[in-house]
């Protein structure tokens, strides 16, 4: 069974989760789902979700973008569009506690899946939307990816060289966050039914999401009516909180945002003068004086390479990065020592890498995870043992082109 190949606590164990969506912000929000020990039933129509082809990296016959984020689920290929697929899928909603989906406002209702005929056969079931503008509103029904509403939410204008063009975040922000969100409304939903034995609709916009992600830059604006643009290297509010360029070109991240921090800062620089300077003493002056710290600071880091700053600047306890590459990161040790990448090995002995999971479950350290599964891996396990269909009725149901499963390549050649 399921919950019998994976080692270590599920914290949601015995949560079913019927997964309709595509793309990155519904299969994010899965895949944490099922990190934290959900079943996850990955609907999927008969050619499979389209994020299986999308280049430029192929582990086996799926993309490196599927595999990044469908990893500890079951795939069911189903062809929804057909009553009789509609009928299977209910089937499997009366079982379950979760259904998800994420595409446009009004796609499931024209396959005849809405949330009130779903509530109608399961009432506990928590229905979660996840959409580029949310069911209602004048963009309701527009379409939306992660790139136009990090313009929309005005994330992206903040995001840039100062006096330069603004541009996209380099990781998929307004996905993940809706991914994340719709997670947090899902487990509360869940807690509330525990008490009223009622199910619950969620509305999740990704613009809502980004547009509550921009924090006290909102606030800032809100409160002085004051128009930001591209921030750059250095933080609004802090001018010891900033990027600086190292003699070896590479940016050194300095984060000294108290004033114990932005005495070490001085120390560990050599500028004892800066830190007994009666002018900038208090984050108000420092803030009117940024100009002048700036210039400091810059002529200091430039006269030694970046790691031997975060040698000295750790020693002295002040928060230092050097901005790393991606190698870097995979094979820094502390990423490493807590298991955020993630080895897995797939069905015909491939090997996959991918990022782990945040939550630690500190009492049960020890976690096992399933490979993203290839295309109707799950089929005929999920009719036979959730559903109780024969072996002729699902062979029936595959020779009409209802469903497809996944056969090995091994059992294909035999």
């Amino acid at each position: 069974m399921w919950h019998e190949q994976l080692k270590g606590v599920a914290l949601v164990r015995g949560l079913r989760v019927i997964d309709m969506t595509l793309f990155l912000s519904g299969p994010y929000a899965t895949q944490v789902l099922g990190d934290l020990g959900a079943e996850v039933l990955k609907i999927e129509p008969l050619t499979g979700d389209n994020t299986r082809v999308l280049p430029p990296n192929f582990i086996g016959e799926d993309s490196a973008y599927y595999h990044s984020c469908n990893r500890n689920k079951r795939s069911i290929a189903l062809d929804y569009r057909t009553s009789e697929g509609v009928k299977l899928l209910e089937e499997l909603v009366a079982k379950s506690d979760v259904f998800i989906e994420n595409l446009k406002p009004g796609a499931m209702a024209r396959s005849g899946i809405t949330y009130e005929r779903l509530k109608e056969i399961n009432p506990r079931l928590i229905y979660c939307s996840i959409s580029g503008f949310g069911q209602d509103g004048p963009y309701a029904e527009r379409p939306a990816y992660d790139m136009v509403v990090q313009a929309m939410s005005g994330g992206m204008s903040l995001t840039g060289e100062r006096d330069g063009k603004p541009v996209r975040a380099g990781i998929p922000l307004a996905d993940i966050s809706a991914g994340l969100y719709a997670v947090i409304g899902i487990l509360a939903a869940l807690l509330r039914c525990e008490e009223t034995g009622q199910g619950e609709y969620l509305d999740i916009s990704m613009l809502d999401c980004q547009v509550a992600m921009l924090s006290y830059q909102a606030a800032y604006y809100l409160a002085s009516g004051k128009v930001p643009g591209t921030q750059g290297r250095e933080h609004e509010s802090i001018p010891s909180y900033r990027a600086f360029t190292a003699r070896d070109g590479m940016e050194v991240v300095v984060t000294a945002n108290t004033d114990r921090m932005w005495q070490s800062l001085c120390e560990a620089i050599g500028r004892t003068d800066l830190r007994d300077d009666p002018e900038l003493s208090g984050r108000k002056a420092r803030y009117e004086q940024r100009q002048r710290i700036w210039d400091a600071l810059e002529t200091a880091f430039v006269s030694r390479n970046a790691d031997e700053w975060v040698q000295i600047l750790v020693a002295h306890e002040v928060p230092v990065s050097v901005v790393n590459s991606l190698d870097r990161v995979m094979a820094d040790p502390q990423v490493r020592h807590r298991g955020m990448v993630l080895g897995l090995q797939g069905p015909a002995g491939e090997q996959l890498q991918v990022a782990g999971n945040p939550i630690k479950v500190v009492s049960h350290p020890d976690q096992t995870h399933r490979y993203p599964p290839p295309l109707g891996e799950g089929t005929r396990e999920v009719l036979a043992e959730l559903l109780g269909k024969s072996e002729a009725e699902i062979q029936r149901l595959l020779a009409a082109d209802i469903v497809r499963e996944w056969i090995p390549a091994s059992k294909e050649v035999a």
